[in-house]
C-alpha cells in the first residue's frame, strides 16, 4: 500500500512468544507519543525517515505498521521497533528458573512479562545514558527534549521527532551541548562518544558488543554504568546490570542493613547480590526493584 506522496506502508501482526504488554505510559523524552492506545515512533535509517505505529490488539496479538520510502525501509523500522520493545524475547527460561526465588520470585510470578524499557536506536540509548548520569530522571529528560528540539530530526508527514544522530552530535561544540543543561564534562564525553560512533570506530550494531564497550570506556566520562545502560536498553543485553544506579545502591543497602532507608551499598555489593542470576542479571535487577518500594524507570 502506498500514499499519494509515494510513501509505502507495511503492516505486520506479531504473536509474542511470551506474555507481553505494550507500554502505554508517556515517555518524558517526548520521542514515543501515545495517541489513542497507539504508540508512535520516528526512526531513521541514515537520512531515510520511517514512522512506526504499534497497537496491541489482544494479549497475544500486536500490530506494527510503518511508512517509509520503500518496503525494505518500512520493514527495517518494524524490526527496530520490535527489538526496542523486546516483543520477541523468550523469557520462559528465566521465569521457570526464578519464579520461586526468595528475592525476586514474587515479582516474577506477578509480572512475568517485565522487560527493560528499550530504545530502538542504540546510539540514542548511549546518548541518553550520558544525559542521565548522576542526576534525577526528570532533569535528564528535560535535557533530552532540548537536544531533540534543537538538533533532532522531524518528520514532515507526521510531525514526530527523532533524537539527534551520532553525526550531528559529533559535529557540535561541547559548549553548545552544555547550553542544553549538560555539564561541561558530560557534553565533552557525549561529543567524543558520538565521534567514535559516527566514524565507525565503534559499531553499536556489531554483535560483538564488548569490543565497542571497551573503546567507549577509554573516553573520560564514559564509565561502567553508561556502558551497562547502553547494553541493557539499547542492545538487548539482559545480562547487563547498571549496578551503580542509585536505585540498586539503596535497595541493596536496605537489604543489608535490615531496612535502614538511609543505608547505601557499594557497587561491588550490588554485583555480588545479582551475580547468581547470570546471564539475566539486568532483568533480575528490574524484578528486584519492581518488588520493592523503589521507583523503577528502566522497566516497561
Amino acid at each position: 500500500m502506498s500514499d499519494d506522496d509515494g510513501r509505502v506502508e507495511v503492516r505486520v501482526q506479531v504473536r509474542p512468544c511470551w506474555p507481553f504488554r505494550l507500554p502505554l505510559r508517556r515517555q518524558l523524552d517526548g520521542l514515543t507519543p501515545v495517541r489513542g492506545r497507539v504508540v508512535h515512533r520516528l526512526l531513521h535509517a541514515g537520512e531515510d525517515a520511517v514512522s512506526v505505529r504499534v497497537v496491541q490488539l489482544a494479549p497475544d496479538r500486536v500490530l506494527f505498521g510503518a511508512r517509509a520510502a520503500s518496503p525494505a525501509l518500512a520493514e527495517w523500522g518494524i524490526e527496530r521497533m520490535r527489538r526496542g520493545l523486546g516483543i520477541d524475547l523468550d523469557l520462559r527460561p528465566f521465569n521457570e528458573r526464578f519464579r520461586f526465588d526468595r528475592l525476586i520470585g514474587a515479582s516474577v510470578r506477578a509480572n512475568p512479562g517485565l522487560r527493560p524499557s528499550g530504545r530502538p536506536d542504540p546510539f540514542q540509548a548511549l546518548a541518553w545514558a550520558v544525559c542521565e548520569q548522576l542526576i534525577e530522571y526528570e532533569r535528564a529528560a528535560a535535557i533530552e527534549r532540548r537536544l531533540t528540539a534543537a538538533l533532532g530530526r522531524r518528520c514532515r508527514h507526521t510531525g514526530l521527532r527523532d533524537a539527534p544522530s551520532a553525526a550531528t552530535i559529533a559535529a557540535q561544540a561541547p559548549a553548545r551541548l552544555a547550553s542544553f543543561g549538560l555539564t561541561e564534562s558530560r557534553a565533552l564525553a557525549l561529543v567524543r562518544a558520538a565521534r567514535e560512533v559516527a566514524s565507525g570506530r565503534v559499531d553499536l550494531e556489531n554483535p560483538d558488543h564488548e569490543t565497542g564497550w571497551r573503546r567507549l570506556r577509554t573516553i573520560r566520562g564514559i564509565g561502567p554504568w553508561t556502558v551497562q545502560m547502553l547494553g541493557l536498553t539499547g542492545q538487548g543485553r539482559l545480562d547487563q546490570l547498571p549496578a551503580a544506579d542509585v536505585g540498586y545502591l539503596k535497595f541493596v543497602g536496605r537489604l543489608r542493613s535490615g531496612g535502614d532507608p538511609y543505608a547505601r551499598a557499594t557497587v561491588e555489593e550490588v554485583e555480588r547480590l545479582f551475580a547468581p542470576y547470570a546471564p539475566w542479571c539486568g532483568l533480575a535487577g528490574l524484578h528486584a526493584l519492581a518488588g520493592s518500594s523503589a521507583r523503577v524507570r528502566l522497566a516497561a
